[in-house]
């Protein structure tokens, strides 16, 4: 197979209205697969091998159940689009709430069936229909065809950017070689890399290091003012609530904070991961 070729953007790059800066805000729409509970819960501890976790199970239901209408009535107030990775049980269980996100005109992300389905885990034909099995769910729920994907914990295989830009996806996630995002072309095929950057992300914040909510907040403002005051290279900053993490109210409260920070500051483009990549290929294709 021919190499791909690869393009980033150099330091000139610049995004709309001459800003260095672009803030994309992602919502992790996120559930398991009939049977599965997430590895982790709000109590820590594992339980014993063979065991159903439902608390875990319980815990990750509250993003379906109440954490997607919070987040998403705050980005509607704030008129914000926002990028949203969604797994197909999700579309298969509650359709009408992929539809209310597509009315609203945010971006659906297809973001496999569910968390516990990694395309690593796959040959080319299982992550093929994989593929395509979302997709189809998603575009059917919400009436618009979803054109980027994020694998499970970002954790897609080696094949698997070639796979979508045979499908036709404009870009993907599954990326953190960068903070800018950059053309991956296999032979005339394009797909833009968007990297998922980590460092504004209520998971590893609130989870995994068992911070309080306000600490992304911390971390969002130096890692904002740094790119703005310290940095003269064009930028992009991920800001990511999970429906059931931050989809409560002190979580929600903070991705409000940071949503009313970023909109008052005219220097930054506010954009989805699909505005993202219209523009880098507009541009530098």
């Amino acid at each position: 197979m021919t190499t791909p070729t690869i393009l980033r953007l150099d330091d000139n790059f610049r995004w709309p209205g001459n800003r260095r800066v672009a803030v994309i805000f992602n919502i992790a729409y996120e559930a398991w697969s009939e049977g599965q509970a997430p590895g982790i819960g709000p109590m820590g501890n594992v339980l014993k091998a063979g065991v159903f976790d439902t608390n875990a199970d319980s815990w990750a239901s509250f993003g379906a159940v109440r954490g997607i209408h919070r987040l998403i009535g705050y980005a509607n107030q704030r008129d914000i689009k926002v990028s949203v990775m969604t797994n197909g049980v999700l579309a298969q269980k509650y359709p009408e709430s992929i539809k209310m996100l597509t009315d609203a005109g945010h971006e659906v992300i297809n973001h496999s069936w569910g968390m516990d389905v990694i395309p690593a885990y796959f040959n080319e034909a299982e992550e093929i229909a994989n593929l395509k099995k979302n997709h189809d769910i998603l575009t059917s729920a919400g009436g618009v065809a979803p054109v980027g994907w994020i694998s499970p914990r970002g954790t897609g295989s080696k094949i698997s950017p070639r796979l979508l830009a045979q499908a036709g996806y404009l870009h993907h996630g599954d990326c953190n070689d960068d903070d800018r995002p950059y053309v991956i072309d296999y032979n005339g095929k394009k797909i833009v890399a968007i990297p998922l950057t980590m460092d504004v992300n209520d998971l590893p914040t609130t989870i995994r290091y068992g911070n309080a909510p306000r600490h992304m907040l911390e971390a969002f403002n130096d890692t904002f003012t740094a790119m703005l005051e310290r940095e003269k290279v064009p930028l992009i900053l991920d800001v990511t609530a999970h429906t059931h993490v931050f989809g409560r109210p002190s979580g929600a409260w903070v991705y409000d904070e940071i949503m009313k920070i970023v909109k008052e500051n005219p220097d930054v483009w506010i954009a989805t991961r699909q505005q993202i990549a219209n523009y880098v290929l507009e541009k530098q294709v």
